[in-house]
């Protein structure tokens, strides 16, 4: 149990007050339920109330309906209509603000036997334990004992968790070229003091506690002043969906011979009655998440790699519902009723190319370019990639359009080729050109099978570890363009129920 709203009396259209904060993490399944009671006493104990129903829904659900407001029936009781309940989310602004700030230095300590010092400030800020954390180095002033730093920019989720009073510890070293900074002193502040901006607030003694112990006369090793304090309110991932901006997702399915024969148990595409295989636990991972953030619940859903009835041509891009022209498929449930279709019709074959799915959903993503959608293709493969130069191609021309790449690579094959694709440790790029941000994630689904055969677990790892990058690909894309998030609509107010009396 997460929290109880209060308690309205004697009306069957309550509009609640009370809210609720909880994480939110677009990369993960978040399960809601909600029960509703009709008070009979004052015991806390919901046994001795009435039942009146309840409502399932997901976090994301929630987030992604129309102006992050979602309305939903009450159901539970057997026969009988329960009534319909809306709830709306909204994304707290201390998430999301940014600082942005400039400090200087005066009679630092001369720490270098030749020169001055080389001054730097380590930012920390301190934990619910009382340990702290590194959150920003700055640069390195060469050469004074007066150092004007540049300024930096620093969300205050790192500086403060969004805790206002808790504490900011600030460290000053004098930099040396074999990493054995010298220590100079530190002080501590808080955000809040922080942000009454330039003011003798705001000018810091510099203690190095060392020298306070030993020496009587000791004042201080200097002092550090604010120059200059800015709140920046970026937009985020939350402020595009809730102004209507949808997340497309396609599928793109390895029909390969590699993958063995469906019919066997040991195929990837094995169709065993009690379980999925691991395309459809790949597929329904992502998906069921995904799926919360695209209002029409249609998904296009593609093969590759298969010779297609009736005369066995082979294809790179093939619907799995059958229907060229319309590849569509409703929710999770119809792709995976499409997949498992198509496997009993088409002929495994060859070659693994997969430029051909990649430029399908990119010519869907070049004709809406204005921020109203987003793209995210899910390729699930089980190998070694026929169309590397080509695929590379595909991706630094996507790189500049409203989408993102998933791969999941299944079965026992090795994936380097996947992992230069991913382009986290070196940027991918095709004849001299680089791709403009980063937009391929790829991890192997051998690293999520739980041990233990619980799927569901292994699931959501997989979902989270794919996923988790979508809302900065999607926020870099939205930038670059210079594209504002769509004003949200306006907040629910409930109707105004008239009573109606005779004269």
């Amino acid at each position: 149990q997460f929290g109880r709203t209060e308690v309205i009396d004697n009306t069957l259209n309550p509009d609640f007050v009370r809210k609720f904060i909880m994480d939110y993490f677009f990369e993960e399944r978040e399960n809601l339920r909600f029960d509703f009671y009709d008070v009979d006493s004052k015991s806390p104990n919901l046994s001795k109330h009435d039942f009146l129903g309840q409502m399932f829904c997901t976090l994301g659900e929630i987030v992604g309906s129309q102006g992050s407001r979602l309305e939903k029936s009450i159901v539970g009781i057997p026969g009988k209509k329960c009534g319909t309940v809306i709830v709306t989310a909204e994304e707290l602004g201390c998430c999301r603000d940014s600082v942005l700030m400039q400090f200087c230095a005066n009679k630092l300590d001369k720490k270098d036997f030749f020169g001055k010092s080389d001054p730097f400030l380590v930012f920390h800020r301190s934990n619910e334990d009382g340990s702290f954390t590194i959150c920003h180095k700055t640069e390195v002033v060469k050469n004074t004992l007066n150092p004007v730093w540049q300024a930096f920019k620093i969300s205050v989720r790192a500086l403060c968790n969004g805790d206002y009073d808790r504490t900011i510890k600030v460290e000053v070293y004098d930099w040396d070229r074999d990493g054995s900074h010298d220590f100079i002193g530190e002080f501590t502040t808080s955000y809040r003091e922080l942000s009454r901006g330039q003011s003798q607030f705001n000018v810091y003694e510099v203690i190095n506690p060392k020298k306070k112990g030993k020496k009587k006369k000791y004042v201080n090793s200097g002092t550090v002043t604010l120059l200059s304090f800015l709140i920046e309110t970026e937009v985020s991932f939350l402020d595009y969906i809730k102004g209507g901006t949808q997340i497309n997702f396609t599928v793109a399915i390895d029909f390969t011979a590699s993958n063995g024969n469906p019919l066997q148990p040991t195929s990837l595409h094995y169709m065993n009655p009690y379980q999925l295989n691991a395309y459809g636990m790949a597929l329904r991972a992502v998906g069921e998440i995904i799926q919360d953030y695209d209002s029409d619940k249609m998904f296009p859903a593609l093969g590759f790699g298969a010779r297609l009835p009736p005369d066995g041509r082979v294809s790179h891009e093939f619907a799995l519902n059958g229907n060229p022209q319309n590849p569509y498929c409703h929710g999770i449930d119809g792709v995976m009723e499409a997949y498992y279709r198509s496997l009993k019709s088409v002929q495994l074959y060859g070659p693994t190319n997969f430029a051909p799915v990649i430029n399908h959903v990119a010519r869907y993503a070049a004709s809406v370019k204005d921020g109203s959608q987003y793209f995210v293709l899910l390729i699930i493969t089980d190998g070694v990639i026929s169309d590397m130069a080509q695929t590379k191609e595909s991706i630094v021309n996507a790189s500049k359009l409203p989408m993102s790449i998933i791969i999941v690579g299944v079965g026992p094959a090795e994936f380097d080729a996947m992992e230069e694709l991913d382009g986290d440790v070196v940027r991918i790029s095709s004849r001299g050109r680089f791709a403009e941000r980063d937009i391929v994630q790829f991890v192997p689904f051998r690293d999520y099978i739980d041990r233990s055969g619980n799927h569901v677990l292994s699931m959501a790892r997989l979902a989270k570890d794919v996923l988790a990058e979508i809302p900065e690909q999607f926020l870099s894309y939205m930038r670059v363009r210079g594209i504002k998030p769509s004003p949200a609509p306006p907040p629910y107010t409930p109707p105004i129920h008239v009573l109606q009396t005779q004269i």
